[in-house]
């Protein structure tokens, strides 16, 4: 499927797993002459880069990645990509709960909510919007019990609840999740030879916003 230049497809798992990457973000920093300096973010959110080449271990590995860049065609459309260090609601080493993540709070009328990921706790956490759970993944829970029966877009990362929690009562959400990123270059620059010598071809990566 495409969704605004985006196909809903996953990058090679065997290669994913072995990249290297993380979040990236803008400052500006200005000196003042007193010595001090000023500090402004220009990014209100977080954006993910990847290199993806160093998941490449064999020549089957080296196939599955230009036949993927082919029909992405290059930097064109976008894909789901798994952050090997992070594509879970819990912490590394722990089981998916449908309390790990805090949604929102019942009003009595919405039904609609954004899965997301907190990060951070006692200063200035940061919540990080998640667009593209992995389906069959995502268990939800109203005020600690478990909800059974919602719906989920899986393009968007929403849930819809049959019925609006009540006033003041907390709705979570577990899941495994995606990374929208493109190709950040329209050339895959590739040798046998060198591959053979075992040089890391280059590949790439970096989030977009759908």
């Amino acid at each position: 499927m495409t969704y605004k230049g985006f196909h809903e497809a996953l990058f090679p798992l065997e290669v994913g797993f072995g990249s290297s990457g993380g979040p990236e973000r803008r400052t500006d920093i200005v000196a003042l002459s007193s010595g001090f300096e000023q500090r402004n973010a220009r990014w209100a959110d977080s954006r993910r880069r990847y290199e993806a080449g160093f998941g490449v271990r064999s020549l089957s590995d080296l196939q599955k990645v230009i036949a993927f860049f082919e029909e992405r065609r290059g930097r064109l459309y976008g894909f789901r990509f798994r952050d090997p260090l992070d594509h879970t609601s819990c912490k590394a080493g722990q089981e998916i709960a449908a309390t790990d993540q805090i949604l929102g709070t019942g009003d009595g009328s919405q039904t609609k909510f954004q899965l997301i990921k907190r990060y951070g706790s006692d200063f200035a956490p940061y919540s990080r919007t998640i667009s593209k759970p992995v389906a069959g993944s995502v268990i939800v829970a109203v005020n600690g019990a478990d909800q059974p029966q919602f719906d989920l877009d899986e393009e968007k990362g929403e849930i819809t609840l049959p019925e609006a929690p009540p006033s003041g009562h907390q709705v979570t959400a577990g899941f495994r999740f995606d990374v929208p990123v493109r190709f950040d270059s329209d050339q895959l620059d590739l040798s046998l030879h060198a591959f053979e010598a075992g040089e890391i071809p280059a590949l790439p990566l970096v989030e977009i916003r759908i």
